[in-house]
């Protein structure tokens, strides 16, 4: 058995039934099913895709993306999203780490394959809503699959999925997720929000995240429920929708929330259909989770990462709502505890680093041994997020991993800003810190020692990092400064620049 028997036998029991729902087109169980035969059949005849071959895919959401999610489980292949956000150059490093056997993208992306080319030149490319010069329309192949869409040797064992972290030593880490991950994720959002075939999910976060893929959508298509799909979010859709659509759950960060309850129809909009909401990704603010209570719907959270599937730890519809701050109990179907530095358990009320084990955590990071050891020690991952536990069981997440920033749901990593802007011949040294902002929830800022003598000015150093990685990575401020504080070993002290940057905080747009 592999994960798309779950859409074949929702196709059985239901066939009629929408699987999907996107700009007003209705996918049923029966033709999602179809198309994932189809498309397994074609990535197979026409590029021998096999079992652990990796197919990547770059687009906003849509229906085709999880079908070839489920028709790289079909044929024991992996699925690599990318995350449109990310420059072209970000983009080229994870297609040439992964090794990326097709790119399907959509062509508002086209600008990757020139470069393609030259990094990448066995790769195939399949355009989803367009016909790429040295490529496939995803519609023909599909229009024309034939033969076998299965790989022997196939099940919930084989590696499924790989999604790339901002990585802590500057490059991103690409973590392996199996089959069962999704399998058991799916058995706890079940359990989170009482799930049934009965509900309808409205989407509105990326696929290319975790929390957009598995929160909710997965796990309704896996129970066989419907789940309505937005390209990406704006609070303008997501209201109207809720409010014509009638959906049951939905997933939102906190920025999103925000965007959505400061939006002029937030007021007048009727949530009544919405049985909860979850969130998670980032400390929640309680006054966001109040206006969504304010209204009669319960918010449920949720703690994990992309190692975890993500889902981890969480409030239930039905549970304990009432403990302030408290992301939840462990799931249904893994452990968390709190461990020292040593990894010894600590005992409820001292803090420490949270650690998960079971079976949605990650296999490995793709190629990274080291980083793979790192962070799985005795079956535990060991996730750099500070937090503790109460008398009750219920934790409470303190501190994110190490000096990560979250800018509007997006993970930053200091490390990986650090790097580009190191690369400019007049920067000597920096510090990148997250800085907090009352749309984004964080922006980075960097401070910056300047080679003695150069005229390089904030705007020259946020343009260079702009050539190599996503605006949102850019530094909303960049700082120069003469020295950095730093440990006894030099390392810059990053919560001592939090310290440094405290006074100076700003508000402002995004760049």
């Amino acid at each position: 058995m592999d994960l798309s028997d779950l859409i074949e036998r929702n196709a059985a029991f239901t066939p009629d039934k929408p699987a999907t729902i996107f700009e007003g087109e209705v996918l049923s169980y029966v033709a999602f099913n179809a198309r994932i035969a189809q498309a397994a059949q074609a990535l197979k005849a026409e590029y021998g895709v096999s079992r652990g071959d990796r197919v990547a895919i770059l687009s906003q959401n849509r229906p085709d993306y999880l079908v070839l999610l489920y028709a790289c489980a079909r044929l024991g292949a992996m699925l690599v999203p990318l995350n449109w956000r990310l420059a072209v150059a970000e983009q080229l490093f994870i297609l040439s780490d992964a090794s990326v056997k097709v790119l399907v993208l959509e062509q508002a992306f086209a600008e990757v394959l020139p470069a393609l080319e030259t990094s990448l030149p066995e790769a195939s490319i399949v355009g989803l809503d367009f016909a790429p010069p040295r490529g496939s329309a995803f519609d023909g192949l599909l229009t024309h699959a034939r033969g076998d869409g299965r790989n022997p040797h196939t099940d919930l064992t084989c590696p499924l999925l790989i999604v790339y972290t901002s990585g802590t030593t500057g490059r991103p880490k690409g973590a392996v997720l199996r089959q069962e991950a999704l399998l058991w994720n799916g058995v706890m959002s079940q359990h989170m929000h009482g799930l049934t075939s009965d509900d309808h999910v409205l989407t509105v976060l990326p696929f290319f995240h975790v929390g957009g893929l598995n929160i909710q959508t997965t796990p309704a298509l896996h129970h066989g429920a419907t789940v309505t799909i937005h390209p990406r979010f704006t609070p303008d859709a997501t209201l109207a929708t809720i409010a014509r659509d009638r959906p049951t759950l939905t997933v939102l960060v906190p920025a999103t929330i925000q965007a959505v309850t400061e939006h002029p129809g937030w007021a007048t909009t009727d949530l009544s259909s919405l049985k909860a909401v979850s969130t998670g990704s980032t400390i929640v603010p309680p006054h966001l989770i109040e206006r969504f209570v304010a209204r009669g719907v319960p918010v449920l959270q949720v703690y994990g990462s992309t190692e975890t599937c993500p889902v981890a730890v969480y409030t239930r519809l039905g549970g304990d709502l009432s403990r302030v701050g408290s992301t939840g109990l462990p799931g249904l179907c893994c452990e968390a505890t709190i461990i020292d530095d040593d990894g010894a358990e600590l005992p409820p009320g001292a803090p420490g680093e949270i650690a998960v084990r079971g079976p949605n955590v990650f296999y490995e990071y793709w190629g990274n041994q080291k980083a793979t050891r790192e962070a799985l020690q005795d079956g535990w991952y060991r996730t750099g997020d500070i937090g503790l536990r109460d008398a009750d069981g219920y934790f409470y997440v303190h501190d994110r991993k190490k000096n990560m920033i979250i800018s509007g749901g997006e993970n930053v990593y200091p490390a990986e800003v650090e790097r580009v802007l190191l690369e400019h011949p007049d920067v000597v040294e920096c510090g990148v810190i997250g800085r907090p902002d009352p749309r984004w929830d964080e922006v980075p800022v960097a401070y910056v020692i300047r080679r003695k003598g150069c005229s390089v000015e904030a705007e020259d150093l946020k343009a260079h990092v702009l050539t190599e990685l996503a605006r949102f990575k850019v530094p909303r401020d960049i700082v120069f400064v003469d020295d950095l504080p730093r440990t006894a070993l030099g390392k810059v002290q990053h919560f001592m620049l939090r310290r440094l940057d405290a006074p100076e905080s700003s508000q402002g747009e995004a760049i």
